[in-house]
């Protein structure tokens, strides 16, 4: 390993030991192997225009942005890194192929599959790949195989015959065409996109199949490019400044929605309420998997439109469109909260002659939630090939969603004292 002239080695080790500490007092390292690697990988040295503090602080490190300033490669937070090695349970000897380079992210692996492992960094990008060999090589990791192509099409000779024994991608994902190239019993970890919702998924594949195993991540990375890059399906109501996306699904007409989205919306309450700092992003992945015609919802903040209370630019808002209507989910302050953060209740806006219809219906899927699903365990996720898709129907079937290679199927699990009560319910109505 090399450093830096301008860079003190021991202020270096040390920072980077601050932050094993800081990421194993979070959780996010929980193992000694993964402990090992984070002591030992120089992050700096991947990041050579960035000052040692940052490089070592709990966040990403941009390394390639476009003209617009849109970031195409980056290092990942360390938080994110640790939660997704972890996830992919890498042992000593295992091939292991990575999915968008940069260099630390490999680094890492290789500490954890040591000499007698095998790890392979994949990126569309030279000027990514180039930079990547660059500070491997500076870094002391010669034997890693740094290859630039499209990872929707993965080279014959990257692939072992009987597959990689984990594959980690770390860029952000709206399929996972890498079945076939993963081991009988292999991890997968990848942030996937259903619905514009990005989550980081650990999965293990058996008999063809990967099932996840673990709680979903929330998460952010750089797109996809090449054949595997995802489309927004973005649409714009005329006149309005309001813009639907659709990514899992069939986009729905919008220009009809413009008298809707110009009039007063009507407001049905669930009674439901959230923390300020709770997170209800599962909320919404039920919700994407439960209502046909679910979208997204972006405002513009001078639009000619009367929707309350836009949601912010980069955190869309769960939709359903119906016909000439749609209704929108929301969430108003109604107190302070124990902890003075804030205590919200979800809301449904409703537009349009058949608004106040379509509220009541994404209310009733609120409620619902909150009922069976709320306090569950995390929803376990099943990836099969799109071969083992059945015929398409007029409608998709709940929380299924297809995509091009595979079929995304969200499984939720019941709460134990939803269970209860219907079992006992139903021995009631049988005696």
């Amino acid at each position: 390993m090399t450093t830096s002239p301008t860079t003190d080695v021991s202020d270096a080790s040390e920072l980077r030991h601050q932050l094993v500490e800081q990421l194993q007092t979070a959780g996010h390292i929980r193992s000694a192997a993964v402990e090992r690697a984070f002591r030992t990988v120089p992050r700096h040295t991947f990041a050579p225009e960035t000052a040692v503090e940052a490089a070592y602080a709990n966040d990403i490190v941009a390394t390639r942005r476009r003209d617009d300033g849109t970031v195409t490669s980056s290092i990942s937070a360390p938080w994110l890194q640790a939660d997704m090695l972890e996830a992919a349970r890498i042992q000593p000897g295992h091939r292991v192929l990575e999915i968008g380079s940069g260099g630390c992210n490999a680094a890492l692996i290789a500490e954890l599959v040591g000499p007698a492992g095998h790890v392979t960094t994949l990126d569309i990008d030279p000027a990514v790949t180039e930079r990547a060999a660059c500070f491997l090589t500076e870094a002391g990791y010669d034997d890693i195989d740094v290859v630039t192509a499209d990872a929707e099409r993965l080279p014959d000779e990257v692939v072992p015959e009987d597959g990689f024994d984990a594959i980690i991608v770390t860029v952000d994902t709206w399929d996972l065409p890498w079945i076939d190239a993963l081991a009988e019993g292999g991890r997968l970890v990848a942030p996937l996109r259903l619905h514009g919702y990005h989550w980081a998924i650990g999965f293990t594949k058996a008999k063809g199949v990967l099932h996840s195993d673990e709680p979903l991540v929330v998460c952010g990375f750089v797109a996809m490019q090449g054949d595997g890059a995802w489309k927004r399906n973005r649409r714009t109501v005329p006149g309005t400044g309001v813009h639907l996306s659709w990514e899992d699904g069939t986009p729905l007409p919008v220009d009809q929605l413009t008298p809707a989205l110009t009039r007063e919306p009507t407001v049905t309450r669930t009674g439901i309420t959230v923390g300020g700092h709770e997170p209800f992003d599962l909320l919404q992945l039920y919700l994407a998997g439960a209502l046909p015609g679910f979208c997204r919802l972006e405002a513009d903040p001078d639009g000619n439109h009367r929707v309350l209370d836009p949601p912010p630019p980069h955190w869309p808002a769960v939709a359903i469109v119906r016909g000439t209507s749609l209704a929108r989910l929301a969430h108003e302050r109604i107190g302070d909260g124990d902890d003075g953060k804030g205590r919200y209740e979800f809301v449904v806006h409703g537009y349009g002659d058949q608004g106040r219809a379509a509220a009541e219906e994404m209310a009733e899927q609120v409620e619902s939630w909150q009922r069976n699903h709320r306090g569950a365990h995390c929803p376990l996720i099943t990836i099969r090939p799109a071969a083992h898709r059945a015929p398409a129907g007029p409608e998709p079937s709940p929380h299924v969603f297809v995509k091009k290679h595979t079929r995304a199927t969200v499984s939720w699990p019941i709460m134990l004292s939803t269970a209860i009560r219907s079992l006992t319910h139903g021995s009631g109505d049988a005696g």
